[in-house]
């Protein structure tokens, strides 16, 4: 018996409330729990915000309005047929400040939702009140390690490879999308893998990916980079990305991530004037939110009290 998957697959109970805005041309799904000071969660592949469970309650307890979002083909948000380019997605950042009612907000992302958050803080600094940043290279690092590290970033981004294949969509999502798990179980950590909460969550993500179309969409923001390296837009992306921005940065790492290597992340500082820290974590893999929640939640609790 096949099992069928849609949006409501990504609206998990607890301590937090969902809904619907419209924003940058699409309708996107956000769970938020909390008032005051706005901080939006971005998350990363292949997930959807439930990615934030463990910091949603605990932000909103310390004064914030914590909001995970479904990135834009994630979840329960639109899937819409293109807009996968880092422009779009980056006003789509922007655009949940402005619609959310905030002039700006702190952001923080997790694998691409990182790379959106240095894209929409050197696209848009002024909305950006400061960025955290966790498991994600700066996309000019990430760019320039797949040219010089072939044995290492290249070697552990084979994942981006496949996916520039044709349908290879139909192959994550397939025998109830076991590529998911491989995916998940090869970049996390070894504590954190050998969990109930671990195989919980990857459950989660491989009934998610499987809502029509969010396999593909996922899989468009990768694609992207690879068309466009040599034209017109993709110069213009690197000439944006090249300016400096001022807002201030945490990056964590952790020291075991097998997805994004700490020695392609370290460096990205280059591209921030602004405060700017760098922390590796030992023993997390690449989903630091989750393999070492407290110790995540405090780091963020420590740059948003600077920053207020």
């Amino acid at each position: 018996m096949t099992t069928m998957f849609d949006d409501s697959t990504a609206l998990r109970e607890g301590p937090w409330r969902h809904r619907f805005v419209d924003a940058n041309g699409s309708r996107f799904h956000i769970a938020e729990a909390g008032t005051g000071p706005m901080v939006l969660l971005l998350h990363g592949y292949p997930e959807f915000w439930w990615s934030w469970r463990n910091q949603i309650p605990y932000l909103a307890e310390r004064g914030y309005r914590a909001v995970a979002v479904d990135l834009r083909g994630y979840g329960a948000s639109d899937k819409t047929p293109r807009g996968y380019d880092a422009y779009t997605m980056a006003a789509d950042v922007t655009g949940l400040i402005r619609v959310l009612g905030e002039r700006n907000a702190a952001v923080v992302g997790h694998d691409l939702g990182g790379i959106l958050g240095f894209a929409a803080a050197a696209f848009h600094p002024n909305k950006i009140r400061s960025l955290m940043v966790l498991g994600a290279a700066h996309p000019l690092r990430q760019r320039a390690a797949l040219a010089v590290d072939p044995r290492g970033q290249l070697r552990a981004s084979a994942h981006l490879l496949a996916f520039q294949l044709p349908r290879w969509e139909h192959k994550v999502t397939a025998h109830d999308a076991r590529k998911v798990a491989e995916l998940m179980w090869r970049w996390a950590g070894p504590t954190w893998r050998e969990t109930a909460d671990f195989r919980t969550y990857v459950r989660a993500c491989r009934d998610v990916i499987q809502i029509p179309q969010a396999s593909f969409c996922a899989l468009e923001a990768f694609r992207w980079p690879f068309r466009t390296a040599a034209g017109l837009k993709g110069r213009r992306f690197v000439r944006l990305l090249q300016r400096p921005t001022p807002v201030p940065t945490l990056q964590l790492h952790g020291a075991n991530d097998t997805c994004v290597l700490p020695r392609t992340a370290q460096g990205s500082g280059r591209y921030i004037y602004g405060r700017y820290e760098w922390h590796v974590l030992p023993g997390v893999g690449h989903f630091p939110q989750q393999e070492a929640p407290a110790t995540i939640n405090d780091e963020i609790a420590r740059w948003l009290e600077w920053k207020k």
